[in-house]
């Protein structure tokens, strides 16, 4: 989803800003602002981009409660959580471990869209509260309260991995004890939802309703993607999940000097060779791993006159794993550390090298295997 913006920890959980957001916040403002207002309402043109302003802060407020419901209750059932990332179709938590139980994964997933119809009550209250007091207030939370039931209506689609979704795989995983399988199915329920979605927007746009259409088909798009994205997910962990480390590892990994240029590491085993990640030995002894990032770390220029030994990564702070760690694991911590390449590494020697790509083709060899039989 591209780059984000820290914007610091709410209850000890990161909350990030990625960029793809200001173009959401953007549209609502103007919606709100240019046509829902206006149409609405008689008030001066500040006054509409005024509340239309608020009124979009204070939906995205709303997302990120969802969200923060979210992570609480999964950090407090053992789930860890890595942040918030609010993005252009709206927000997502970043859960970095399955829950443990169908009961858990029931009470995780239905807490956002509960949270958001409580907010959708809370602001019903405050609209009623505010109709004969002042008009704005009450325009912008009687907007509000129906942007929170219908998110948290439309969350409710069993369509993974929304969060009804989840509720759906859950109820799958409890009725059959198998988790692998609920999300196989709960994916490509996912996947028909979104290609729904798609479907049904682009209908809109040819009888006349275009931005709607034109929003429906971009969540579906979005949903669709998604859960695509889940059911691969699944299927790789499916695949790697009785292997250890030392199954899926490269072994013929290229011993370089110390003392070789990072010039001459690229000429001779970078592109020559085709290495993309090298382990750096003097005598027999290992002294780290020198990759493509590592190379990239040091000016163009300074290449010819830099040796290996100054940009690899030393040995005692490298990401390793065990031989006997699970390949799944390993993924997982590739994807968790953001690396590309792990050395398996035994009493301080090198046995082998796992990068994604050796793992994308272990993985589609096997399937390709498996489907054939």
């Amino acid at each position: 989803m591209g780059a984000n913006i820290r914007l610091g920890r709410i209850l000890g959980i990161p909350l990030n800003l990625n960029y793809s957001w200001f173009a959401i916040f953007a549209i609502v403002t103007v919606s709100l602002g240019a046509f829902y207002f206006p149409d609405r309402y008689n008030w001066s043109t500040a006054l509409n981009w005024v509340i239309a302003f608020i009124t979009s802060f204070l939906f995205f407020a709303s997302v990120v409660a969802h969200e923060l419901v979210h992570s609480v209750i999964s950090t407090r059932m053992g789930v860890p959580v890595k942040g918030i990332n609010l993005f252009i179709f709206g927000g997502v938590s970043q859960i970095s471990a399955e829950p443990t139980s169908a009961r858990n994964e029931f009470i995780m997933a239905g807490a956002g869209p509960a949270s958001s119809i409580v907010l959708g009550g809370i602001f019903t209250g405050l609209a009623v509260g505010f109709r004969h007091v002042s008009e704005p207030v009450y325009a912008l939370t009687y907007w509000l309260a129906i942007i929170n039931f219908s998110l948290g209506v439309f969350n409710m689609v069993p369509g993974f991995p929304l969060d009804g979704g989840r509720v759906f795989r859950s109820a799958l995983w409890g009725a059959t004890g198998d988790f692998r399988r609920a999300t196989h199915i709960a994916a490509r329920t996912g996947q028909g939802v979104g290609y729904a979605m798609i479907f049904s927007g682009i209908i809109m746009i040819f009888v006349g309703f275009w931005p709607s259409g034109i929003w429906l088909a971009l969540i579906g798009w979005f949903l669709e993607n998604a859960a695509s994205g889940s059911y691969r997910a699944s299927l790789l962990k499916d695949i790697l999940a009785p292997y250890k480390a030392a199954d899926v590892m490269t072994q013929d990994c290229s011993l370089v000097p110390p003392q070789l240029s990072v010039q001459e590491l690229v000429d001779e085993y970078i592109l020559r060779a085709n290495r993309r990640c090298l382990v750096v030995a003097d005598n027999g002894h290992v002294l780290g791993i020198v990759t493509l990032h590592d190379v990239q770390s040091a000016p163009r220029h300074t290449w010819p006159e830099t040796r290996v030994e100054q940009v690899m990564t030393p040995l005692e702070k490298l990401h390793a794993a065990l031989p006997t760690d699970s390949a799944l694991a390993v993924m997982e911590r590739m994807d968790e550390e953001d690396i590309n390449q792990m050395p398996v590494v035994e009493a301080g020697e090198v046995k082998g090298m796992i990068g994604r790509d050796s793992l994308i083709r272990f993985v589609r060899t096997h399937a390709e295997l498996y489907s054939s039989r």
